[in-house]
């Protein structure tokens, strides 16, 4: 089995490349959709993120509010620069351990059902948490600033000069992509049309898909 890591900033299209990889063949699951399942009422991460960051994150049924968390996380625009990155981090801590273990219980999973799989990991901060040498090919989608904002204002439903401040905020707890792109084996530029993207994932898969059979040769 193949273990890849697919990775890229805010709003650089990474889910879009998931999608692509995953209808040539590949196994796929999401680290946000684990987050969201370890963070439902009663699993101990919640428990953790609520303890950390106060009651006022809930929704009335008690659910998490993802964009106040966020707001909670990485600052709203009257926060200073200096003092996100703590409460980032303090997130980070709670959340990512849990995360990887089950994206590694996962992986196992997928070795079993299939040993000669390509199983992909979508994780925005998989560089960030130190979790690159969990995987053995890592995949960076990039795009440029502009289009991220304005897909970030399509997303959240925002004005582009929010979507700008708010991306900002977010891309300053992430490594910049010019460090992604040093770490990577492969990288996506998701910038043009998608035609253009799936060309370049139809590449890349290539190159997985042999990896893979050369190892069970």
């Amino acid at each position: 089995m193949l273990k890849v890591g697919l990775t890229g900033g805010i709003a650089s299209g990474k889910t879009v490349v998931g999608g692509m990889l995953v209808s040539l063949g590949a196994h796929l699951v999401q680290a946000d959709r684990i987050a969201h399942e370890l963070m439902l009422p009663g699993q101990s991460v919640y428990n953790e993120v609520v303890r950390h960051f106060g009651g006022g994150i809930l929704n009335p049924d008690l659910s998490v509010n993802r964009a106040k968390l966020a707001e909670a996380a990485f600052g709203s625009a009257a926060t200073s620069a200096e003092s996100k990155p703590s409460r980032v981090l303090e997130l980070n801590r709670i959340v990512h351990p849990a995360v990887i273990r089950s994206q590694e219980e996962w992986m196992e999973e997928m070795g079993r059902q299939d040993p000669h799989a390509v199983a992909i990991v979508e994780a925005a901060l998989i560089l960030e948490a130190g979790a690159e040498k969990r995987f053995d090919r890592i995949i960076v989608v990039t795009c440029s600033d502009e289009q991220r904002i304005a897909r970030f204002a399509a997303r959240q439903k925002i004005d582009l000069e929010a979507a700008r401040k708010e991306v900002a905020r977010r891309m300053a707890a992430q490594l910049p992509d010019a460090a992604k792109i040093k770490a990577a084996d492969y990288v996506i530029d998701n910038s043009g049309a998608l035609d253009h993207t799936m060309s370049q994932v139809r590449e890349v898969w290539a190159k997985l898909h042999a990896e893979s059979a050369s190892r069970r040769a």
